[in-house]
């Protein structure tokens, strides 16, 4: 038999039992629909995650001060003030992986304007770099400038949230804005973000010079400690203060006729890898860095914490990929069940044709003859099932998008192996109908009643 009659009478003999060939369909369009759905939340999925990490910095690095035990007890975590801005500025200086830094400081207060009063989730210090490092943009007004930090002039860009909450939604750039009882100048509004994954309102905030937050808004003022009290002037944003204090507490003590001030010291850095990829290869640069700048020999801990975005993302990305990976699990399953249902009604289908084969084999029909017209039987059932599988599956992420609000992206590469797969699933399940048909044998083929 030629191959175009082989195929013709597959073709006839699929149509010859319509219902049947449909419903035995029905379980490849349901496993195939299932894995396209799945892939295709799935990827949407992952490509919101990368533009949230995008957003918030994947390739941003937190050093934050760490724990020291002395005498047994463990002070905890940044009981101890020893980041400074020299540490930063020899990473800055030594680390080629890292491309920007500043300094970060957080404190807590009501901020007023007019009757009004609030209390944002958080006011940060920070340098000039922080906008392009953290990824904020300024939606009205300008930045903070690297003129502003050496002066530690008293300037705050302000988020959404408080521009609603004091201000009214009327722009605020201009007004003044008391912090702490300290009068500050609103230059700019950050771009709305909105929460983040942990739910922290992004547009809560307030960012001002880490030198003005620094000198204004922790009362550090001076950061010398001689008796005669002299001062120590802000030369630069990234010079305030050499000094490091790594086996001190985090107060300075008393001094005679002197209140209790704070070291110049700095409560985290913000770090940005000069890519995504240079992250963890920028954490080891730091890490050696640090260490040197402490003068801490091998058989001390270290006295910092380093954190990276990308851990988090990883870590976001690897439980997505799981989950996903667990569903197209069920829907293989699926798939499986509807091959098995292919070879049942191939069986079904053998053993009703069993004189229409011994006739085709009398009249001299070989057995890879019938061999091949089932199999082809089985995988134009198999493949019609994938199309419309494909179709169904891409039908069903778009109704989640938009009833939903799921977020989907087209896998061609998932349509690609579907489509492979529904082949693969009608010549392995059509396999033994065939083979078993192709073994009859003629004589008793056609005694067969």
């Amino acid at each position: 038999m030629k191959k175009y009659r082989l195929i013709k009478s597959a073709l006839i003999s699929i149509c010859r039992n319509p219902t049947r060939t449909i419903l035995t369909t029905l379980g490849i369009v349901i496993g195939i629909s299932s894995v396209i759905a799945l892939m295709e939340i799935g990827n949407g999925a992952s490509e919101v995650l990368a533009k949230n990490f995008a957003e918030m910095g994947a390739n941003t690095l937190r050093v934050f001060p760490g724990s020291i035990i002395r005498g047994g007890v463990n002070s905890g975590t940044a009981a101890r003030a020893n980041l400074t801005i020299k540490d930063l500025n020899a990473i800055l200086r030594n680390c080629p992986s890292v491309e920007k830094g500043t300094p970060f400081l957080s404190v807590r207060g009501q901020v007023v304007y007019g009757g009004k009063n609030w209390n944002p989730y958080f006011i940060s210090g920070a340098n000039e770099d922080y906008f392009e490092i953290a990824g904020r943009k300024v939606e009205e007004g300008e930045p903070f400038t690297a003129m502003h930090v050496r002066r530690g002039s008293k300037v705050c860009l302000v988020g959404e949230t408080i521009v609603r909450e004091l201000y009214g939604g009327e722009s605020p750039v201009g007004k003044d804005l008391r912090i702490q009882n300290v009068v500050f100048k609103v230059i700019g509004v950050l771009k709305a973000k909105g929460a983040n994954m942990m739910g922290m309102d992004q547009d809560d905030c307030v960012i001002a010079p880490w030198t003005a937050v620094r000198m204004r808004l922790r009362g550090a003022g001076s950061t010398s400690l001689s008796s005669a009290g002299t001062t120590t002037t802000v030369e630069s944003s990234t010079a305030a203060t050499d000094t490091y204090v790594g086996s001190v507490s985090l107060y300075a003590p008393k001094l005679p006729n002197m209140p209790p001030v704070r070291f110049g010291n700095v409560d985290s850095f913000l770090l940005s890898a000069v890519s995504a990829d240079a992250v963890y290869k920028a954490i080891n640069e730091v890490a050696l860095t640090l260490r040197e700048s402490h003068k801490l020999d091998d058989s001390v801990d270290d006295d910092f914490r380093i954190r990276a975005m990308a851990e988090f993302a990883d870590m976001l990305k690897s439980s997505t990929k799981t989950t996903t990976n667990l569903l197209l699990c069920v829907a293989l399953i699926s798939l499986v069940v509807g091959g098995v249902g292919i070879m049942n009604i191939m069986l079904v289908s053998v053993t009703e044709r069993t004189r229409e084969i011994g006739l085709r084999m009398a009249v001299g029909a070989r057995g890879s003859d019938i061999l091949k017209q089932f199999l082809i039987e089985s995988i134009v059932i198999c493949l019609v099932g994938g199309i419309i599988g494909i179709f169904a599956g891409h039908a069903f992420s778009l109704l989640m998008s938009h009833f939903m609000g799921w977020p989907v992206a087209v896998s061609y590469v998932a349509i690609v192996i579907s489509f492979g797969v529904s082949a693969l699933v009608g010549i392995v399940f059509g396999y033994y109908p065939a083979w078993k048909a192709a073994r009859l044998d003629p004589i008793e083929a056609l005694r067969y009643e």
